[in-house]
């Protein structure tokens, strides 16, 4: 069933477990994720970004996505990630997605708070939810060039200021996380997390959860992270599974169609277990 992050988030945050969403940028990833999802009673977020456009134009992945998660039998969120622009936004809820995330974190407090509101305005009226980003989740390439990084994490005191000026449904946080493969082992700062949480009282996000251990997880989802977004993770493991296939002497690209399939749907499938999702399905 088609629904919006805010049904399944608020859920989340109420009883304490954690959501995945996934990037799908082909209908395998789709597929892998969805029926991973109803095979596990869980709800599931899934979607794309504007950064992977490129790999699959928004209508396209609109096309596949609408109706899957129409026809599933847990909800299904359909989520536009890391909106950049506000054209973009606009075109994904025309298309049917169910909820935007306007990144403007790059832009001043001020700033980001006028053109984040104005998109919970219009998001709102047609039912569409809203996640914002404060502090700045940068991209692991960069971290190393940063001469501070925690100067652009996520301030607890100006997030309760920004959740009540914006109205945003969700807040994506910077705490020691970032986009791709860690190159070190990340550190997250879990009671700046906890006390984010505190003074904005909404679900918050995790960015650039692939690659972070077990317990980090566990710890950041206890301390109040709702939604946790994996795609380098099941990138990969797509590619495993295709080269699996290739090894096993698959000679068609329908014939590596399962192999692709089996290997992303094991990783959702770990990821679900661990952010406690499980049987969480209305």
């Amino acid at each position: 069933m088609l629904v919006s992050m805010k049904e399944i988030l608020s859920l989340a945050k109420e009883n304490g477990y954690g959501v995945g969403f996934f990037n799908a940028v082909n209908v395998e990833m789709a597929r892998a994720v969805i029926e991973t999802a109803q095979e596990l009673h869980s709800p599931v977020i899934v979607g794309t970004a504007e950064v992977l456009l490129p790999a699959m134009d928004l209508k396209r992945v609109a096309d596949y996505l609408i109706p899957l998660a129409k026809e599933a039998s847990v909800p299904v969120c359909v989520h536009y990630d890391h909106g950049l622009t506000f054209d973009r936004c606009m075109e994904a809820i025309k298309l049917g997605f169910t909820s935007i995330m306007y990144d403007c974190s790059t832009l001043s407090f001020e700033d980001n708070v006028e053109k984040v509101a104005e998109m919970v305005r219009i998001c709102h009226s047609v039912g569409v939810t809203v996640e914002g980003e404060l502090g700045h989740v940068g991209d692991n390439d960069g971290v190393g060039k940063l001469e501070n990084p925690s100067d652009y994490y996520t301030d607890p005191e100006v997030a309760g200021e920004y959740a009540e000026h914006t109205g945003v449904d969700a807040l994506a946080v910077a705490v020691g996380n970032a986009h791709g493969d860690y190159k070190f082992p990340p550190k997250l700062d879990f009671e700046r997390i906890e006390q984010i949480a505190h003074m904005t009282n909404l679900p918050l996000v995790l960015h650039g959860g692939s690659g972070l251990s077990d317990s980090d997880f566990q710890t950041a989802v206890a301390k109040g992270i709702c939604k946790v977004n994996i795609f380098t993770d099941i990138d990969k493991a797509g590619k495993a599974g295709i080269e699996a296939g290739l090894a096993a002497g698959a000679k068609t690209m329908m014939g590596l169609i399962p192999y692709e399939i089996n290997a992303m749907k094991a990783v959702v499938a770990e990821k679900i277990k661990l952010f406690g999702s499980v049987n969480r399905a209305n």
